[in-house]
């Protein structure tokens, strides 16, 4: 905070980029009355009461955050506080703020439409091109009643824009709490599909709008209207969240509404979304087993089967997870000549009570308002079959964001964002590192502060690896990989770190790799295996004291790819997974007396994905 200048070497900053207030619509219905300034004074450390009646705190402060409440919202309730009201208004005002999720649940399945099965004698799992209608201002209930309810809709808009502005522009203290202005661009889908996304601006230089689903139909059209409104000193990125529930249309050729994808609307993906949501409350969205992929811990905080003939929502889709997304990437590259897939990670909570950051699975509160406060509401029964409506199942601590960034100033996280030297973790504060490049080698593994070598000799995670034309650089077969990770000093200690690969095999088809490349307490990688011997960490239920006897404070290592091809694309990222510790909902049964429910795990391993 108090850092005279730049930091070359990079420091790491905490953040969280996708969290509502009673802004959002669907907050207000859920419960929740804490405001834009409740959010930012809870990212400074303050506490809040959350609607379930329980106290809410950051153990630490953040660093930076963005609020990102729905455009869709912005103007239609402004005026409900007005005295001249007709009864037809005031009636539609109280429906949109009234604390009850009953009438969330029928506005949003107006929105969102029904889901049609598809053909069952089409492959499983492939998205197929649906034409969509978006909503218009006007379908709102606040702005259909009244003489000129549209146009003041319309209006307000703009003013509550403004007012966003405002508050990030009050809280905003570089070096101490950096707080980027953005919003969340929401189109809806059936089933609880979502296919949104957050848009993050540089500075508070910014369109007069939030350009919302409601002014044009796809994403597409969103980055062009963008551009054209986004002058003089503004820059913006977007990145999609939840491509798990987006039923495949994420990292298909398609657009919301059925525009199949040109080469110009690649390019402007590729130009604009450096980065996607690799984890949040709705779960987990790196990679899901039997969907290409293979690895045990694809079923962290997983609930989706693969899809099967004729579903169209509620499964696995081959489109649907990152790993898959960076696959499709990789066959673009070779069709376009160029790659409009390779994102960035981060995480995030997209939490409705305004408590950006708030993960701690020992003290977590739930995300939805009155819905999942108290304890007793989050452990309780729900009257559904699908894993992925339920609260208990589906609903997780959600991540953090991380960035590296040579100061926290609103310009230099956003830069650090759009270059992608991003990671994301489940919650817990990991600091990770991760380098590639040819002149890295062992000797580098006993400096205590590598990085003006890593800087000068490598790229960071995030970044683009060319081929090496000079053999005097290229001292290996492959390309040194160096990552480097410490715990979280509030947490438990370090397991395991993985290198994931994927690329495209000499017959067209995608393939994907997951090896240990580090292991704690002294083990090393099963050659036949290639995975770390299990380390014996535990946890007692009971109290849900994690096991101190193992795991690392720290993991470092240089690894080199046995199979690297310098003829091939590929991409690489790090996990890194922490001992075993218990899931929200363990705590949450402890606070009540009771056996951890068994319809989840009892446990789970924290982890941070790299860029």
């Amino acid at each position: 905070a108090n850092q005279a200048a730049p930091n070359p070497d990079m420091n790491l900053y905490w953040g969280e980029l996708h969290v509502h207030t009673t802004e959002s619509f669907d907050a207000t219905l859920f419960g929740n009355s804490l405001s834009i300034d409740d959010a930012y004074r809870f990212a400074k450390g303050e506490p809040l009461t959350v609607a379930g009646g329980e106290i809410m705190q950051l153990s630490r402060p953040l660093d930076f955050v963005a609020i990102t409440d729905h455009a869709e919202g912005f103007g239609t309730r402004t005026h409900c506080g007005d005295s001249n009201l007709s009864l037809a208004e005031r009636a539609a005002c109280w429906l949109a703020n009234e604390p009850n999720p009953k009438i969330f649940q029928i506005l949003a399945a107006n929105a969102r439409g029904t889901a049609a099965p598809s053909d069952p004698s089409m492959p499983a799992g492939v998205y197929q091109q649906t034409a969509r209608q978006p909503l218009t201002p006007g379908s709102f209930p606040t702005c259909k009643f009244g003489d000129g309810a549209f146009e003041r809709c319309i209006k307000n808009a703009t003013s509550d824009w403004a007012r966003y502005i405002n508050l990030a522009d009050k809280y905003y203290e570089p070096g101490e709490l950096t707080t980027l202005i953005g919003y969340e661009f929401s189109p809806g889908m059936p089933d609880q599909g979502k296919h949104h996304r957050n848009v993050i601006f540089r500075s508070n230089t910014v369109p007069e709008r939030a350009i919302s689903s409601l002014d044009v139909p796809n994403a597409i059209e969103l980055w062009k209207g963008l551009e054209a409104n986004c002058i003089e000193d503004c820059d913006f990125l977007t990145m999609p969240h939840n491509p798990n529930k987006a039923w495949g249309l994420t990292y298909s050729r398609y657009t919301w509404d059925g525009q199949e994808y040109g080469e110009a609307d690649w390019r402007l993906r590729q130009k604009r979304e450096p980065l996607v949501e690799i984890f949040q409350v709705k779960g987990a969205q790196e990679c899901a087993l039997g969907v290409g992929a293979t690895d045990e811990e694809c079923a962290f905080e997983q609930v989706f089967d693969p899809c099967q003939p004729g579903e169209t929502t509620g499964c696995a889709f081959e489109t649907g997870f990152v790993r898959q997304g960076l696959k499709v990437g990789l066959e673009l590259e070779q069709e376009l000549g160029f790659n409009p897939l390779q994102v960035g990670f981060i995480a995030a909570t997209d939490s409705h009570n305004s408590n950006p950051g708030d993960v701690e699975e020992w003290d977590l509160r739930g995300a939805v308002g009155a819905v999942t406060s108290s304890a007793t509401r989050g452990l309780r029964g729900d009257a559904v079959t699908a894993a992925y409506k339920s609260k208990i199942n589906f609903h997780t601590s959600g991540g953090l964001a991380a960035v590296w960034a040579p100061e926290n100033t609103r310009e230099a996280v956003f830069d650090a964002l759009a270059r992608r030297e991003t990671y994301a973790t489940s919650g817990p504060r990991m600091a990770v590192r991760f380098y590639a490049g040819w002149g890295i080698d062992d000797a580098i593994m006993q400096d205590r502060n590598p990085f003006q070598s890593l800087i000068a000799n490598a790229v960071p995670m995030g970044s683009v690896l060319r081929l090496q034309a000079n053999p005097d650089v290229v001292k290996q077969n492959s390309p040194g990989f160096m990552v480097w990770a410490t715990r979280d000093p509030m947490d438990a200690p370090l397991q395991r770190v993985q290198m994931i690969k994927g690329w495209i095999d000499a017959e067209g088809q995608t393939q994907e790799k997951v090896v240990d490349i580090a292991c704690a307490d002294g083990l090393t990688v099963d050659p036949t295996t290639g995975r770390c011997p299990d380390n014996g960490a535990t946890v007692d239920l009971a109290s849900c004291n994690f096991s101190t006897g193992s795991g690392a404070n720290e993991l470092k290592t240089l690894w080199h790819d046995p199979d690297y091809d310098p003829g091939q694309s590929a991409f690489y990222y790090a996990r890194v997974l922490m001992n075993p510790t218990c899931r929200w909902s363990s705590y949450d049964a402890i606070r009540l007396g009771r056996e951890p429910d068994p319809r989840v795990p009892a446990t789970i391993r924290e982890r941070a994905w790299t860029s």
